[in-house]
């Protein structure tokens, strides 16, 4: 069983569980400032500055659901790219499916996204992508594996990309999101018109279909969110990111497949894993109350803790 856990609470099996957390611990091409691969650990262990009452939705989602946190999946001294990425899909392919179980990946670089998705989204969907950068290189210093090349990997498994956030960007990648009617790009500043924001929220409330949410945490406003590894001026703000929340797991055309939190690098404020960490409970909030889990009996992992 694993040694992290979500607000100090039990983990169960993944076939007991109703939210699956896998922490990949991957950092290998980081290409400003490190420390990603703390992220996992630190994103859970700020999860124990949270109320169990998640204050949008009005309830406490832990006393009706129970949560598996895994393993970390590290990348050991001396192990390929490739051995490490086929490491990782090995334990993704391992977990159950189902519509009724929310899996989340933590990490890590962003360029894990595409090896969670090859293994748990294999139908045509779309990915709804937060992010400062484009990421759609189809190699970045001569790697195809960076983190600057996730969603050319997304695209060739076939999804469709609804990006926001977008602030910095290779000319070759404004070039093909351009010609490409199967990605649209809200840049970052296109979204301080409410206009546009709005237009932003209606897309995602029209969604249909398999979606996957994929964050990387420099989507957000550096003076938000300081820690991570290639901060961009501007950026989303916490707001945006629950009203994006509400417009996708509330939106009953669509099926989550799954959802990454990515990029964290831990700081000594400890603001910006308060803030991932925020952001895995409002998500879990969101998705259990869309898929009325508050009518369910409360035998969650809860109940199973003393406090006061």
């Amino acid at each position: 069983m694993s040694q992290y856990h979500y607000l100090s609470l039990p983990n169960v099996s993944a076939d007991e569980a109703d939210i699956i957390v896998l922490p990949v611990a991957y950092e290998e091409t980081v290409s400003a400032k490190g420390g990603t691969s703390e992220g996992p650990r630190a994103l859970l262990d700020a999860t124990d500055q949270l109320e169990f009452y998640e204050e949008d939705q009005q309830w406490c989602p832990m006393k009706h659901m129970q949560i598996s946190v895994q393993e970390e999946i590290s990348k050991e001294e001396g192990e390929s790219t490739e051995s490490y990425n086929a490491k990782v899909q090995k334990v993704v392919a391992s977990l159950p499916i189902s519509s009724d179980k929310l899996f989340v990946g933590i990490g890590g670089e962003h360029s894990i996204t595409p090896l969670l998705t090859a293994e748990r989204m294999k139908e045509r969907g779309t990915i709804l992508f937060l992010d400062a950068h484009a990421d759609l290189r189809e190699h970045y210093e001569g790697n195809p594996y960076s983190h600057a090349c996730p969603v050319n990997h997304l695209r060739n498994q076939g999804h469709k990309i609804l990006m926001a956030g977008i602030r910095s960007i290779f000319e070759k990648e404004a070039e093909r999101i351009a010609t490409d009617d199967d990605i649209t790009c809200f840049c970052d500043r296109m979204l301080q018109r409410s206009e546009n924001r709005a237009k932003f929220m209606q897309s995602v409330a029209s969604l249909e279909g398999p979606v996957w949410l994929s964050i990387d945490m420099d989507a957000f406003n550096p003076a938000l969110v300081p820690g991570v590894g290639t901060p961009q001026p501007g950026g989303l703000d916490w707001y945006f990111a629950l009203d994006t929340f509400e417009a996708l797991f509330f939106n009953p055309k669509v099926e989550i497949i799954g959802v990454d939190i990515l990029e964290l690098v831990p700081e000594p404020t400890n603001v910006s894993q308060v803030f991932a960490a925020k952001l895995l409970q409002k998500i879990i909030s969101f998705w259990g109350k869309a898929n009325a889990f508050d009518a369910k009996p409360m035998t969650g992992a809860q109940m199973q803790v003393e406090y006061d």
